[in-house]
C-alpha cells in the first residue's frame, strides 16, 4: 500500500544544509521524494515536498513526523500531513482569536485601562500554561473589570491588530471556497465586529456582562473553554458537511488543545509548550499565513 504525504519546511530562510537533513531524515524512514516546490514571499520560505511511504497512512505519518523531528530547529521547522489535506475536497479553518488571529490579548488590553494589567496577564500566563482551570481564571479576571466604562471597549476595538499574515490566510481560503471560523476565551463586544469585517462564516465567544454604562465585572452565560472550542469545531465542520480530517485548527494555549486534537491537523501558533507537544504541526514565526502551504491554499 502506497500512502502520499505532505512535508512542508518552512522559516524566515530555509538553507541548503537544513533541507539536505530533512530529504536525508524522510529517506531513511523510508520516505521517497516524488515532488518539490519552493516558495518565497518576501517575509519567510517554504518548500513542499511530496512524498510515497510504501505501508499504511497512520505508520508512515507517525514514523514521518518522528524522523523530520530531530532536525528541526529553532529558527528552521518541518511539519508532515496527509497529502489528501491539500487536495480539492472543501476544508474548514478553525483559529484561536487573542495571540493567533490578533496580536494582542484582549483581557489584558481591557485590564490595562482598569489599572489591573499586571495581575490579569498573570493569571492569564497561568492559565495558557494549563495550571489554572481557565472558567475560574477567565471569572477571576474579568471581575478585576468591574465598573470600566463601556466606552473602553469600543478604544480597546480600535488598538486590536491582526497577526502577520491573517488577513491573506483569511482571505485565500475563502477564495478557495472553504470555511473559516474563529472561537474564542476571549469577548463578543471585540470579535463581532472583527470577524464581520473578515468574513468570517463562524465565529463565538464569551460575553462580557454589562449595567447601563459600565461592565459588571461577569461573564453572561456559558464560558467558552477548552471543550467549547472542540465543540464549535465539531459543529461548524457538520453542518458544512466537512470531514474532520479537512479541518485546521490554530491555538497558542492549553484551552485549545482539545480542538487541536480533534482536528485533522491541529496547528501550535507561537504556542506554550504543552501545546507545541501535543500539536501536529509547530509554527514559530510571526506569519500566520504559513498555514497556507499546510493546506496547499
Amino acid at each position: 500500500m502506497l500512502s502520499l504525504f505532505r512535508v512542508v519546511s518552512y522559516g524566515l530562510e530555509l538553507t541548503d544544509d537544513y533541507l539536505v537533513a530533512v530529504q536525508r531524515a524522510l529517506g531513511a524512514a523510508g520516505g521517497d521524494i516524488v515532488e518539490l516546490e519552493n516558495f518565497s514571499n518576501g517575509r519567510f520560505q517554504a518548500t513542499v515536498h511530496a512524498v510515497g511511504y510504501d505501508g499504511d497512512a497512520e505508520s508512515g505519518l507517525l514514523a514521518l513526523r518522528a524522523a523530520v523531528a530531530p532536525v528541526i530547529t529553532t529558527t528552521q521547522s518541518t511539519a508532515v500531513m496527509p497529502a489528501e489535506l491539500a487536495g480539492p475536497k472543501r476544508k474548514l479553518l478553525i483559529m484561536d482569536v487573542d495571540s493567533t488571529l490578533i496580536k494582542q490579548e484582549v483581557i489584558e488590553l481591557l485590564a490595562e485601562h482598569a489599572g489591573k494589567l499586571d495581575e490579569v496577564a498573570a493569571l492569564t500566563d497561568a492559565a495558557m500554561r494549563g495550571e489554572l482551570d481557565f472558567a475560574q481564571s477567565l471569572h477571576a479576571r474579568v471581575k478585576t473589570l468591574q465598573d470600566l466604562p463601556l466606552e473602553v471597549t469600543e478604544q480597546v476595538r480600535g488598538s486590536v491588530e491582526l497577526t502577520d499574515g491573517a488577513a491573506e490566510l483569511v482571505e485565500a481560503f475563502l477564495d478557495a471556497g472553504h470555511v473559516v471560523g474563529v472561537v474564542s476565551g476571549g469577548f463578543s463586544q471585540i470579535l463581532d465586529p472583527l470577524a464581520e469585517e473578515l468574513n468570517l462564516h463562524y465565529w463565538r465567544a464569551n460575553q462580557l456582562g454589562t449595567s447601563e454604562a459600565t461592565l459588571t465585572g461577569h461573564v453572561e452565560g456559558d464560558v467558552v473553554d477548552r471543550a467549547a472550542k472542540e465543540a464549535s469545531l465539531r459543529e461548524w465542520a457538520k453542518a458544512e458537511h466537512i470531514e474532520l480530517s479537512q479541518t485546521i485548527a490554530i491555538g497558542d494555549g492549553a484551552n485549545d488543545l482539545d480542538m487541536l486534537g480533534a482536528a485533522g491537523l491541529g496547528v501550535a501558533f507561537n504556542a506554550k509548550p504543552a501545546v507545541r507537544e501535543a500539536a501536529d504541526a509547530a509554527i514559530d514565526l510571526p506569519y500566520l499565513d504559513v498555514v497556507r502551504y499546510f493546506a496547499g491554499v
